[in-house]
């Protein structure tokens, strides 16, 4: 199980720490239906990943995505492919990022969000999941990775929960802090806001180069093996 776990972990990490969806769960707190919108956005986040993960990881076991000796060699072109196209997508958020002294437009969903209602922000928060590039890339590298771990079947299945629970740290810690922090919570929140959306370019290159250059790696590591 250790392995299934130990795979996962820098995707898993890396979407929790996505910008995008913390920024939207925050603006989601702050419309007139801010509690029932931000459970709903946590909510459709955290079963929209779940369902994905679960997914791909009985697909990629299904199929056989290992053998006595360690993955399948096809799981291992496969996360050099994952691994290629995290370091391209890296690349280009590097030469997309907004220059100094420019602001990135927000998206038009951002300008309509205090019309939003509970179906519409849990609807939003499965787009974002499942349908954004960069958190389906990484969601689909983490469950290929456990699939194709040595574990056993109970030890992919607490990996694919533990993914899942800290993936979703992105939405459920900024529910938790609006939920529970009382007069404060607006303060910290829009800290952590206004801190994510500075940092965007830079937080989401790194995160995409360092899972590329993991991928890469230990896809050769296979192959070459």
């Amino acid at each position: 199980m250790g392995d299934a776990i130990g795979s996962m972990l820098t995707s898993a990490v890396g979407i929790a720490i996505s910008p995008l969806p913390l920024i939207a769960v925050i603006l989601m707190l702050a419309t007139p239906r801010g509690r029932a919108n931000g459970i709903a956005f946590t909510a459709g986040w955290t079963v929209s990943l779940a369902a994905l993960v679960t997914v791909v990881v009985l697909a990629g076991s299904g199929a056989r995505a290992t053998h006595d000796n360690g993955p399948a060699s096809w799981t291992l072109w496969l996360k050099l492919a994952l691994g290629v196209l995290f370091l391209l997508m890296g690349t280009k958020q590097f030469k997309d990022r907004p220059r100094e002294g420019h602001q990135v437009k927000p998206p038009s969903w951002m300008q309509a969000i205090d019309s939003f209602t509970p179906p519409k922000s849990a609807g939003l928060a499965a787009a974002l999941a499942v349908a954004n590039p960069k958190n389906l890339v990484l969601a689909v590298g983490g469950a290929v990775s456990i699939a194709s771990s040595t574990a056993s079947t109970g030890g992919k299945a607490v990996a694919a929960a533990l993914m899942i629970v800290i993936a979703s740290l992105c939405t459920v810690l900024p529910l938790g802090v609006y939920l529970l922090g009382g007069e404060r919570s607006a303060r910290v929140l829009g800290e952590w806001k206004a801190w994510m959306a500075a940092h965007n370019a830079a937080i989401m290159t790194t995160v995409l180069i360092v899972l590329g250059v993991k991928y890469v790696g230990d896809a050769i590591s296979g192959l070459a093996g």
